[in-house]
């Protein structure tokens, strides 16, 4: 498999298990920065109602597609092109999910991801974010506090953004909070609904 991440074979199954309850009653899920698809490809054969939508920036979706042809189960469709900063696609999803990206993008990336995102979830859909935050400017850990710094050192405008921050983002796009789930290795699942 190219792109393969340890990471996501050793969240897959909390993710999995936190998350059925809401993907049951979904149909439609969109995926941002798929990565090696991992996510995609579990999910889905647990959960094989779903349409499930993969989607990386240009330089990721070769080896997203690969792994899909080789690997996808029924319900994974093929995968798309996706900067949160651009275009995104003209469709309504009953979720959008994404895993380890935020730290990964600007702040500004993370804005238009909240607005792309709230732009696709329809009435009484969902919103999915698994990862590292802050909390008051604090740390949920020592590791997750080093692991800060590793990022900024390797792009200033990355890092482990602050839960009330993206909170007002959700916010601003019409979704609540309904689920502040604490994860495996410091992370959370942060679940978000469309507000009625």
């Amino acid at each position: 498999m190219l792109n393969y991440s340890e990471a996501c074979e050793r969240n897959k199954q909390a993710i999995l298990d936190t998350l059925s309850t809401y993907l049951a009653c979904s149909k439609t899920i969109l995926e941002v920065g798929s990565g090696s698809g991992q996510h995609a490809l579990f999910l889905s054969t647990h959960h094989q109602h779903i349409a499930w939508q993969p989607s990386d920036q240009e330089h990721y979706l070769d080896a997203l597609k690969i792994n899909m042809e080789q690997y996808a189960a029924r319900g994974v469709l093929s995968p798309i092109e996706l900067n949160v900063s651009q275009a995104w696609p003209n469709t309504l999803y009953d979720g959008v999910y994404t895993a380890n990206t935020l730290h990964i993008m600007s702040w500004e990336e993370v804005k238009q991801f909240f607005k792309g995102a709230g732009a696709r979830i329809n009435e009484n859909g969902y919103l999915f974010v698994y990862g590292p935050f802050r909390y008051l400017n604090t740390y949920t850990s020592a590791s997750n506090a080093t692991f800060d710094q590793w990022l900024k050192a390797r792009d200033p405008s990355s890092g482990i953004r602050d839960f009330d921050a993206v909170d007002s983002l959700a916010q601003a796009q019409g979704l609540s909070l309904v689920e502040d789930c604490l994860m495996p290795a410091n992370n959370q699942l942060l679940i978000w609904k469309r507000a009625n």
